[in-house]
Parts: C-alpha cells; sequence; structure tokens
C-alpha cells in the first residue's frame, strides 16, 4: 500500500508564492504548544487560590481574637480601678466619722454628768408636788428653770448624735447594759429590768455609757 506524502506548509510556500500577510495569517492559525503548559498553569493558580485566603482568614481571627483579649483586660482592669475607689472613698467616709465623732465623745460623755445632776434634782422633788408648789413662785419658777435646762442639753447632745437608752420593761444586753444587781420576781421573765439607775446613751449607733439597771432573775 502506498504512503501518503503530505507536503509541509513552507514546502507549499517555496512551491507556491504567497504573500508575506498571508503567510503571517497561516502561522497564526498553527495550533499554539504553549496551551497545555498555560491551563496547567491556571488550575495550580486556582488551587493556591484557596489555601492563601485560609491562611488570611486565621490571621484575621487570630487578630481578632487578640484584640478581644486586650478589650477584656482594659475593662476588668477598669472595674476594679472604680471597685478601689468606691471602696476608698467609703474607708475615707467612714474615718472621716469616726474623727468626727471620737472629737466629741470625751467631752460629751463629760456631760453626761451634768444631765444626771440635773435629773436628779428634778426626782427629788415628789410627783405630788410638781403641780403645786403652794404659791410659791420662785420655787416653780426654779423647778421648770432646771427642767428646761436639762431638756435644752439633752437636745444639744441629740444634734450630735448622743441619745439616751434604757427604760424598765426593756430585755437585758450585756453589750449596752450593766447590772448592778438582781430581784426575784415571779411576775416577770427573768432578764428584764426593772429599774434603771442611770440611763445609757449610745453615740451614732455605739454605746457612749452602759446603762445601769436592775435585772428581774428566777425566784
Amino acid at each position: 500500500m502506498a504512503s501518503c506524502f503530505y507536503p509541509s506548509r513552507n514546502a507549499i510556500a517555496s512551491t507556491f508564492t504567497i504573500s508575506p500577510l498571508q503567510q503571517r495569517r497561516w502561522q497564526t492559525n498553527e495550533p499554539s504548544q504553549k496551551e497545555p503548559n498555560s491551563s496547567a498553569s491556571s488550575e495550580r493558580t486556582h488551587e493556591q487560590q484557596p489555601a492563601a485566603n485560609a491562611s488570611t482568614e486565621d490571621k484575621t481571627k487570630q487578630e481578632l481574637q487578640k484584640k478581644e483579649k486586650q478589650i477584656a483586660e482594659l475593662q476588668d482592669a477598669f472595674r476594679r480601678s472604680l471597685a478601689d475607689q468606691e471602696n476608698l472613698r467609703q474607708r475615707t467616709r467612714k474615718e472621716v466619722d469616726s474623727a468626727s465623732v471620737y472629737s466629741i465623745q470625751k467631752f460629751a460623755k463629760d456631760l453626761l454628768d451634768t444631765v444626771d445632776i440635773l435629773g436628779m434634782a428634778l426626782d427629788a422633788v415628789p410627783q405630788s408636788e410638781r403641780t403645786d408648789f403652794q404659791n410659791v413662785k420662785s420655787f416653780k419658777d426654779l423647778y421648770s428653770g432646771v427642767s428646761m435646762t436639762r431638756i435644752e442639753l439633752l437636745k444639744a447632745l441629740k444634734r450630735h448624735g448622743v441619745e439616751p437608752f434604757g427604760a424598765v420593761g426593756d430585755k437585758f444586753d450585756p453589750s449596752v447594759h450593766q447590772a448592778l444587781f438582781q430581784v426575784p420576781d415571779s411576775s416577770q421573765e427573768a432578764g428584764t429590768i426593772m429599774s434603771v439607775q442611770k440611763e445609757g446613751y449610745m453615740i451614732s449607733g455605739r454605746v457612749l455609757r452602759p446603762a445601769q439597771v436592775g435585772v428581774v432573775k428566777e425566784p
């Protein structure tokens, strides 16, 4: 069987007269030998792009987590700072209040003796005679003056946080009462205050002087 012979383009070009323009067109239409390489390179680029995107996302997440951690630390430090300031403010206020109380505590305690003496002077007058002075005006004025003096003194003490406590019928409390004696009495509950010898006084919630009392005990 005879083999077929196909002349090359160069052979044809040498046999026939072809213009340079036609030859360029002819060569341009020849299949490119580099297309497979270009396609492979494009595929590799597409394969590498997702990996690059994933790496960028990981870095972004890491940076975001780092910033969030820094923000949380700053917020925590800010809250601690506010708490410290509030604690300092409260502590300073307590110290100022304590200093104020301490500055008048001794003076107020000294005045209590005067209050007691005025009270004893008033108690020396029998109850039945306090409204009938047998027309002795000077004695009546004296009693009224002593009573008003004691009342005004107690008002002045109260303005500075000093107030009396301790009354008959109260329950005995060793933290604020001082028991001078005990009396058996079956008609009252044991531990009940049945007599007040000296009133107690508080200053701003603290015991300035305990109340001196007599207490009921079991028969």
